[in-house]
């Protein structure tokens, strides 16, 4: 019988990399996460998921029975200034509902720390581990480095300072040196050690073979994408709070995470390896080697057909292009079912609907793609909304009547983005419409074309999705009213 699974936390970085990997390997897998649709937006085969919810002693019990290892993925440092007592509860709750669901073992993946943190971020992750020690179930540790894979914020940070900036004024941690180590190394350790022999009760630190400064990496980061270096200005002035703030502005990585990875990265640090070569190889990929092999996977990744955070086709298959993009939502309640709806939204761009509101506007958009040179022919009448067709500026990803219309940018610009129209079913036969824009910058022009352009697309992308709900709502009273008459007639 296949070794049960449990990948708490499955729809994080480290989680989406994960689960798919033990599948592969013939593990019986369950994914859990508060984020269900997140999961099954992956598509994983032979994977079940559930949902689960760290801070929720019984959503975890029923996530845990009859599971034999779980690997424990979650950290709230997304969530703000209270994350240390939410890692806490969450820790304490794990390890009971653990022991309760007679789960074999915990396997722990936290972060390279110094002996004696003073950020809260470190010591947090330091504590979650000697919290689930104490509790009854026998749990490995595993203390990482940076990694190098594409999605770590860590190495999307570093990529978007090297895309973005011709020079830059940093806080002095960029001096600071640790040993990155590559994803599919870590991921590697992770399921070796779940099964080790005697493993269990111990702290594993794990880092590649090399230590090096951010600095440096940076330097390499740059040579392999075939920029010119960046101009690096290490200064005392910046604090970890200013520093993420900065960050913000040049990277989409959210501002919460970027300011507790800051405030860890201005220690030096190493992997004291020696409790994992007692049962195994140390991770041996170097830091070129690392970033090769993302950009290798980034070109073999297979198409979407719907956005996808960091998807290769969606970033214009260039690896300068930040993985993770800026995007602005505006969303409409509908007093109209999806299908009715849907009717409405599969218009855009035709000759009768347009964009439903703020005309002008999307003519301009027009007018300056085909100033611009780009193919920005209108939607003829007769074509049918399916996944190829072309207009205004746009590739239809795919079109999946009642549930979502997905949009690909070709216009000519300093980046890449799209459109996506998501409905959703609410009670009483009504919807949840939810329209977005997404924009995955290219370089500095990529982050000021968000930026300043941001009030004319809150502004039209508010309109349509306003102009959509009145339209689907109006035709689905009159087809009401047009029912109820010929029911009548009948009578």
């Amino acid at each position: 019988m296949a070794e049960r699974v449990l990948v708490l936390g499955a729809s994080g970085y480290i989680g989406r990399h994960l689960t798919p990997r033990l599948a592969t390997m013939g593990y019986a897998v369950t994914a859990a996460a508060r984020r269900t649709a997140a999961m099954a937006a992956e598509g994983w085969d032979g994977v079940a998921i559930k949902p689960a919810d760290a801070l929720d002693h019984d959503s975890l019990r029923a996530a845990l029975t009859g599971q034999d290892v779980v690997y424990y993925l979650v950290h709230a440092m997304a969530a703000g200034g209270d994350f240390p007592a939410r890692d806490r509860a969450a820790a304490a709750n794990l390890a009971r509902a653990a022991g309760d669901a007679g789960v074999r073992r915990i396997v722990y993946l936290g972060g390279l720390a110094p002996r004696n943190p003073d950020t809260a971020h470190l010591a947090s992750r330091i504590e979650t581990g000697a919290l689930l020690r104490e509790g009854p179930v026998e749990v490995v540790e595993i203390r990482a480095g940076i990694v190098i894979g594409a999605g770590s914020a860590a190495f999307e940070v570093m990529r978007d300072l090297v895309a973005h900036l011709p020079a830059m004024v940093t806080p002095r941690w960029v001096r600071a040196q640790s040993p990155p180590v590559a994803l599919d190394d870590l991921l590697a350790t992770m399921i070796a050690l779940a099964r080790a022999p005697g493993a269990g009760g111990q702290v594993f630190e794990v880092g590649g073979p090399q230590r090096m400064s951010y600095e440096q990496m940076m330097r390499a980061l740059a040579r392999l994408m075939g920029r010119r270096a960046p101009i690096i200005i290490p200064v005392p002035l910046l604090t970890p709070e200013l520093s993420s703030w900065w960050l913000a502005l040049i990277s989409a990585t959210p501002v919460n995470v970027a300011r507790a990875l800051i405030t860890g990265l201005r220690y030096d640090l190493s992997a004291d390896d020696a409790s994992l070569r007692a049962i195994m190889p140390p991770p041996a990929t170097d830091f070129e080697t690392a970033v090769t092999r993302v950009f290798e996977q980034e070109r073999a990744m297979l198409a979407v057909d719907r956005w996808r955070e960091g998807a290769f086709d969606l970033r214009g298959r260039r690896h300068d292009v930040s993985f993770y993009g800026k995007s602005l939502t505006r969303s409409a309640d509908i007093a109209a079912p999806p299908g009715a709806v849907w009717r409405t939204v599969a218009m855009i761009g035709g000759p009768e609907a347009g964009y439903f509101a703020l005309a002008p506007l999307w003519r301009a958009r027009r007018w300056l793609e085909r100033r611009l040179g780009g193919d920005a022919a209108p939607r003829r009448g007769a074509q049918a909304l399916a996944a190829g067709l072309r207009f205004d500026g746009w590739r239809v990803l795919a079109a999946a009547p009642g549930a979502r219309l997905t949009l690909v940018s070709t216009m000519t610009g300093p980046g890449a983005g799209g459109l996506e129209i998501a409905l959703a079913p609410l009670p009483q036969s009504a919807t949840r419409l939810d329209a977005t824009l997404h924009w995955h910058p290219a370089g500095t022009l990529g982050l000021l074309y968000w930026f300043v352009l941001w009030p004319l697309r809150a502004l039209a992308l508010g309109a349509m999705a306003r102009a959509i709900a009145r339209r689907a709502a109006a035709d689905q009273s009159s087809a009401l009213a047009a029912a109820r008459a010929m029911s009548g007639s009948r009578k």
